[in-house]
């Protein structure tokens, strides 16, 4: 059974796509991965505009978010996310190959939910994604008036 819906993992790097593709790929962990290339990008798509119009309107079941992108940064994405009351309850991971104190301060204070420093042990990594799932399948009440996928 699948735990986790649509994964929405924004990063630049061709190489860290693949890597973690392949990673969920082995466990399982999802059954669609949409992968945007920067920020712009990613807001497009939570926000369903641009080449996102006609997408349906759930959210992401779990924002994979690098921090060092283009045209709009991962930390200004993560707290446009935070400070919206649609997208707030989005659970983020941020994966990031920035050991910077300061970018793993910013990112807890915006409310991320995890932080992994790249390149990453991919066990470690997968637990995480697997909790927060898991975490998000239980929990999770869709809302009013939707009707809830099997």
């Amino acid at each position: 059974m699948d735990m986790l819906g649509r994964i929405l993992m924004v990063e630049d790097d061709p190489r860290d796509v693949e890597l973690t593709l392949t990673a969920l790929g082995e466990y399982n962990l999802t059954n669609e991965v949409v992968v945007t290339r920067d920020g712009k990008e990613a807001l497009d798509y939570l926000y369903c505009r641009g080449n996102f119009t006609g997408r349906t309107s759930e959210n992401p079941a779990v924002l994979l978010l690098d921090l060092k992108l283009p045209k709009v940064d991962g930390l200004e994405v993560l707290q446009q996310i935070k400070s919206d009351e649609k997208l707030k309850m989005i659970p983020v991971v941020v994966l990031t190959s920035s050991r910077e104190e300061r970018d793993k301060v910013a990112s807890y204070k915006h409310g991320v939910n995890a932080y992994v420093v790249k390149p990453v042990d991919f066990h470690e990594f997968v637990n995480a994604i697997k909790e927060l799932g898991v975490f998000w399948a239980i929990i999770n009440e869709p809302p009013p008036g939707s009707v809830r996928k099997k």
